[in-house]
């Protein structure tokens, strides 16, 4: 069950680095698109906030298929799609229980689980930031007009 746990670690860590590169990424990007969000124009924000969201979304689903390829690995899985489809039930907590890790594996589904949590919070909080600053100069734009 050790080397599980340490397995575990070493996807959560990785996970983690992934969506520190890919949030640092956003947060660049979103900034040098400073001059479309203060816009008056409310598509203008929409677009720049629906791309720092993409970039979220392909960050989680990268994250997802790390967890997958590690279950196939591990030899859990003989095909991509089935441990991609456990890997995103464990990583958004939704948890069917339609399929399961072998009694062997089965603490890296609840790693993944913490791992998922985790990684969604982070990039729920980038986007709420997000969020308000666009909300924030798409309404000191029009005040300014």
């Amino acid at each position: 069950m050790l080397i599980n746990i340490l397995i575990g670690m070493v996807m959560m860590t990785t996970c983690l680095l992934l969506q520190s590169v890919l949030l640092l990424l956003t947060l660049r990007i979103y900034r040098s698109r400073a001059s479309i969000i203060d816009s008056p124009s409310i598509f203008s924000s929409i677009r720049v906030v629906n791309g720092v969201m993409w970039i979220l979304v392909l960050g989680t689903s990268a994250q997802i298929a790390a967890w997958a390829q590690l279950y196939i690995w591990i030899g859990e899985f003989d095909y991509f799609a089935d441990a991609f489809y456990f890997s995103a039930v464990s990583f958004s907590t939704l948890g069917y229980g339609d399929i399961v890790l072998s009694v062997s594996y089965r603490i890296l589904g609840a790693l993944e689980a913490v791992n998922g949590v985790l990684m969604i919070g982070v990039s729920t909080a980038v986007l709420m930031s997000v969020f308000q600053d666009a909300i924030r100069r798409a309404l000191s734009a029009r005040h300014h007009e």
